[in-house]
């Protein structure tokens, strides 16, 4: 007995980068020449809708720090009071609050009106003359001639940074705003610490730049962080949009397939039925010519070709049944006839039908059945059919002189095995799931002489499905195949165990006399001793 390959050489395919990588680099070109056409249409060098969303965050960035603007420029205002005049001090707080509420007017209406590049683009122009309105404003207080002992350097100090600091986080989002409200401020400074004529004063200055150059740099950095922000949402964006279209598109087409597949299956139910009644008269007429029933031909050849008609017929026959068969399982239509049935006796019977073929091609079968399996609950028609496909490929595929093994056994969980192991020429790894499929045949199948439909091994594994069983198959090329059907433990029907307690005693002939005269007794006696 040759051993069918338990594991089978698996050849690792090639990757198909080669199909992938194209459809990648078209995406990433145009993804590269859709950044380029934004460029070339936006003032900030990055996508219109970006900059909308710049000034837009911009926008709602001023309103909710209105109130800390509102509490700067009031404290700076009393701050200055006291070392100027209060009038001079009061008038520019007023100034720079109704800036301040130009500016909160401007970002609400901004807020309301609806997403245009033209209008953002005049937005943006609007915000940065009033950051730099803003910004002169704040020089006005800080460059006002006072005397040395009145404002020391170290209060300008504080109020530029806080003043710059401010600016440049709120106006992030616009670095071109944020440099137009702090360089006024910065510049101012540095001339005033520079005319102080002093090495303290100088060294102030230098200080005031590096500190206007840091927030520069801060307000860069906020703003390529925003910016990084919204074009990785607009590609995650971009990502769902393509994903709901695919989506789509494959929901179309699998709703194509199924109508495709219910069409096929309704054409190829009537075809067959249409063509069962004029096939039965073709095989009952060849039936009748090939028996010469009503005498015998006058050319003896005719006899011969009424039998090739029958057996066309009978071929053409069984092919309309497992096309009938396989449109009503995928149609969901298939219902089984399911009943108490031996494993053993269906493979019996199954091998008694094609031993005459097997035997005149040589082939031995041999049987290794487990004694006394109980029934198992399915349907006969269908597990008969299932054996008789596998059994009837394993000699179409087998040589001369093979050997084919019928197994049924149990299974490691309980449930029932049948497994058909041939010595034929077996099927190459990759075309495992070509002859799995409906009307799928492997290039051993297109050489043999003896070519079929290619729906014997589907109608199987279709049938032991649906009894919720499992099918393998293990091949290896040029050594055998096996084929192994399995039945879950639930459909194993267990006997019952026989009754341990004896059977009452019957009474002997003699005890006549004492039985009818306790039918005599009355009923309400019985048992009282009475």
């Amino acid at each position: 007995m040759s051993e069918s390959a338990e594991k089978p050489e698996v050849f690792q395919l090639p990757a198909e980068n080669p199909v992938v990588a194209p459809a990648r680099n078209r995406r990433a070109a145009a993804q590269r020449v859709r950044e380029a056409r934004d460029r070339l249409t936006s003032t900030s060098g990055t996508r219109p809708a970006f900059d909308h969303e710049l000034v837009r965050q911009f926008a709602q960035t001023r309103l909710s720090a209105s109130f800390v603007i509102m509490l700067l420029v009031v404290v700076t205002g009393i701050l200055f009071a006291f070392w100027f005049d209060p009038v001079t001090a009061g008038c520019w707080t007023v100034g720079m609050l109704c800036i301040h509420a130009v500016m909160i007017r401007n970002c609400s209406r901004f807020l309301q009106e609806p997403a245009s590049p033209s209008r953002t683009r005049s937005w943006r122009r609007r915000f940065v003359a009033l950051d730099l309105l803003y910004g002169l404003a704040w020089t006005t207080i800080l460059v006002h001639p006072i005397g040395l002992t009145v404002v020391s350097n170290t209060l300008l100090m504080f109020l530029m940074l806080l003043v710059v600091a401010v600016s440049s986080m709120l106006a992030a989002s616009l670095p071109i705003a944020a440099l137009a409200a702090t360089v006024p401020v910065t510049a101012a400074i540095t001339l005033n610490f520079v005319l102080g004529g002093t090495f303290d004063s100088y060294v102030l200055a230098a200080l005031t730049v590096a500190a206007e150059a840091y927030f520069a740099l801060l307000a860069h950095r906020l703003h390529s962080t925003t910016l990084a922000t919204l074009e990785a949402r607009a590609e995650k964006d971009a990502l769902i949009g393509e994903l709901e279209q695919a989506k789509a598109i494959s929901d179309e087409a699998r709703h194509r397939a199924e109508a495709a597949n219910v069409a096929k299956s309704r054409f190829l139910a009537q075809m067959s039925h249409e063509l069962r009644t004029p096939l039965n008269a073709i095989l009952g007429f060849s039936e009748v010519m090939k028996s010469e029933i009503f005498g015998a031909h006058a050319v003896p050849v005719y006899k011969d070709y009424s039998a090739d008609i029958h057996n066309s017929g009978v071929h053409l026959l069984n092919l309309i049944n497992e096309i009938l068969d396989l449109s009503r399982i995928e149609a969901g239509r298939y219902e089984l006839n399911e009943e108490a049935i031996s494993l053993v006796h269906v493979v019996t019977d199954c091998h008694h039908l094609l031993k005459l073929r097997a035997s005149s091609r040589g082939i031995t079968i041999h049987e290794v059945f487990e004694q006394g399996m109980p029934r198992i609950w399915g349907d006969e028609r269908a597990v008969r059919q299932v054996v008789l496909n596998l059994l009837s490929n394993s000699i179409k595929f087998t040589p001369q002189g093979g050997e084919i093994w019928l197994k049924v056994g149990w299974t490691a969980s309980g449930g029932q095995y049948l497994s058909v192991k041939d010595t034929g020429s077996g099927i190459p790894e990759e075309e495992i799931p070509v002859v799995l499929a409906s009307f799928g045949q492997g290039s051993n199948s297109i050489k043999s002489a003896e070519q079929g439909a290619g729906l014997g091994l589907p109608i199987a594994k279709s049938l032991v499905d649906m009894h919720g069983g499992t099918f393998t198959l293990k091949s290896k090329l040029r050594i055998g195949t096996e084929v192994i059907v399995t039945f879950p433990p639930e459909r194993v029907m267990s006997a019952l165990a026989p009754m341990a307690d004896e059977a009452p005693l019957q009474p002997s002939l003699g005890d006549t006399d004492e039985r009818s005269r306790a039918r005599g007794k009355p009923i309400m006696n019985a048992g009282t001793g009475l």
